[in-house]
């Protein structure tokens, strides 16, 4: 166990991919119960059931795998196979602990994905797409490693994606390599939430590689 407990505005104020290795090693032991349980943590619910919704299907790259909350949803509703991408090896290994991922990969996705292209039906991404976490800038890579036609439900926190341009990153896009964008507002807490952030909001982006 970390001796840290897991804390936002430690999430919100990383710099640079070493400092997501460090943070994300000293919270994974207890990520699951002193973060997602006691900030009632509803994003990986959300997004999971909107790709499903969507007509998703395997074989799933969970990006930002994390310990694997989204992957046990994604699990739970019949998706698979699926695989696992993370910064942080050491969250990698707890998610690979609940059997549901048939691959794990360490991978900055700001240098790209070590995966041969058109491998995923689907993409899905809960929770990476925020404040001191991933832009736009990631989304090529997310798309050289889906097949034509995969389909995508990427939640994206609706701060970061006014402040990073995530906007104009889907309009170009949209314009030449991905169809029927649409976006989802949801709440990333539950009620039982409390603190600065409980009411924060998040934007489903749901798309389809061309």
């Amino acid at each position: 166990m970390s001796n840290k407990t897991p804390d936002l505005r430690a999430a919100y104020s990383l710099k640079s991919p070493e400092e997501n290795k460090r943070l994300y090693a000293e919270w994974a032991g207890d990520y699951d119960d002193n973060f997602a349980a006691l900030e009632d943590y509803q994003l990986h619910i959300q997004t999971a059931r909107a790709f499903v919704a969507a007509g998703g299907q395997g074989p799933v790259l969970d990006v930002g795998a994390g310990t694997g909350l989204c992957g046990a949803v994604l699990a739970g509703l019949g998706v698979g196979p699926i695989d696992a991408t993370d910064i942080s090896a050491e969250m990698l290994d707890q998610a690979m602990r609940k059997d549901i991922y048939r691959d794990a990969i360490e991978a900055d996705l700001n240098q790209g994905l070590p995966v041969p292209r058109d491998s995923y039906a689907g993409v899905v991404s809960s929770g990476t797409f925020t404040h001191g976490h991933l832009g736009p800038e990631a989304l090529p890579a997310l798309l050289r490693v889906a097949r034509p036609g995969a389909q995508f439900a990427l939640s994206i926190n609706a701060k970061h994606f006014e402040a990073l341009g995530f906007s104009d990153a889907f309009g170009a896009l949209e314009a030449e390599q991905i169809s029927n964008l649409s976006f989802t507002e949801v709440r990333i807490y539950g009620e039982l939430a409390a603190g600065p952030n409980k009411d924060d909001i998040a934007l489903i982006a749901l798309f389809e590689k061309g």
